[in-house]
């Protein structure tokens, strides 16, 4: 794990003034946890630690502050500070990003499951497995099994923008790290049964996905994509629904979140990693980003220069899943 590297880099950077602020990652209050951490003094850079369950999506920390600030960001949080610079949240010149290549993290809920009621007091990672240990037991695991769903069918592992890339075990400042090894074309298998499936049962399926949801808004608080003044679950008039999501108002909510993600989501699976009930949001946003990559050739995070299809208008756009050839025939005289 590069967080030796990690505290000297963000030293340096306060010592010399670079920033004024370092966002990353310190242990968190509970077992197979972290939590955000802001760091102001060099001397308070030992606090960071990178490790595998460094889940959560910092870009969202860099919202409306004043302050040059330097960031932990591996693969998707880098894409999020991408998206951020295109949306005119967030200036280049003001972010010093501190890039970390990213094997993936460990989904706490699939631990969990696992282990049972067995109290979990120490997780190692050697090469491609896990071990687990506690009390008068030990097992072990293939790496792979454990990571988060985001991960496994993650396609940009390094960071796509950053200012220095950390190596594990190198404290020099300036040095650029290694970029792991990625796969562009890793098939989204489970999305594709999805996609055989008639209207009715991905309704159905969706709709019992979401049936756990008690509409607490932890996903919606954690997603880097979702920074409206208000949310519209939030707006008093007029009222889009009331708790309890008994009334089938939490798959409206998790519908209406993912389309205003479509387009801008990073695939980097905050969301479902912050649902108290494990429900696998990702499977949504996943579909969502799939078509996008499909029917306009785009990801979203990949380019400061090119804004989400979804954000602007053009004559060439696909609209065969929108317009009937007697709409297209209109369209075209009247632009004509």
């Amino acid at each position: 794990m590069p967080t030796e590297a990690i505290r000297s880099i963000a030293a340096k950077a306060l010592e010399e003034k670079r920033v004024d602020l370092v966002i990353g990652f310190t242990p968190g209050a509970s077992p197979l946890t972290t939590q955000s951490a802001f760091i102001e003094e060099p001397s308070a850079a030992g606090k960071l630690i990178w490790n595998d369950f460094c889940v959560s999506n910092l870009a969202k920390h860099l919202l409306r502050r004043d302050k040059k600030i330097g960031i932990i960001a591996n693969g998707c949080t880098s894409r999020n500070i991408v998206v951020y610079i295109v949306e005119n949240q967030i200036r280049r010149e003001d972010i010093y990003i501190i890039g970390v290549p990213c094997q993936g993290m460990l989904d706490r809920h699939k631990i969990k499951a696992l282990s049972g009621k067995k109290k979990i007091k120490d997780i190692r990672t050697e090469s491609d497995k896990v071990i687990l240990s506690g009390d008068a037991f030990t097992k072990e695991y293939p790496r792979r099994e454990l990571l988060r769903q985001s991960c496994l069918y993650c396609r940009y592992k390094n960071p796509v923008i950053y200012d220095i890339l950390v190596r594990p075990g190198e404290s020099a400042y300036g040095t650029t790290g290694e970029p792991v090894d990625e796969d562009k074309e890793t098939a989204d298998q489970d999305i594709e049964v999805l996609e055989a499936q008639s209207a009715e049962e991905r309704s159905e399926y969706f709709r019992t996905l979401f049936d756990r949801c008690t509409l607490c808004y932890a996903c919606r608080n954690a997603c880097p994509g979702c920074y409206c003044p208000t949310c519209f679950v939030d707006q008093p008039d007029p009222r889009w629904f009331d708790k309890p999501p008994a009334s089938g108002d939490a798959f409206t909510f998790h519908l209406l979140r993912a389309m205003h993600c479509a387009g801008r989501c990073t695939d980097c699976g905050a969301c479902e990693s912050a649902c108290p009930v494990g429900i696998p949001i990702t499977k949504l946003t996943r579909k969502l980003n799939k078509d996008i990559r499909t029917l306009y050739n785009f990801e979203a995070g990949l380019s400061i220069e090119t804004p989400s299809p979804l954000s602007v208008y053009d004559m060439e756009d696909p609209q065969d899943f929108i317009l009937t050839e007697e709409l297209k025939r209109k369209a075209k005289t009247i632009t004509s």
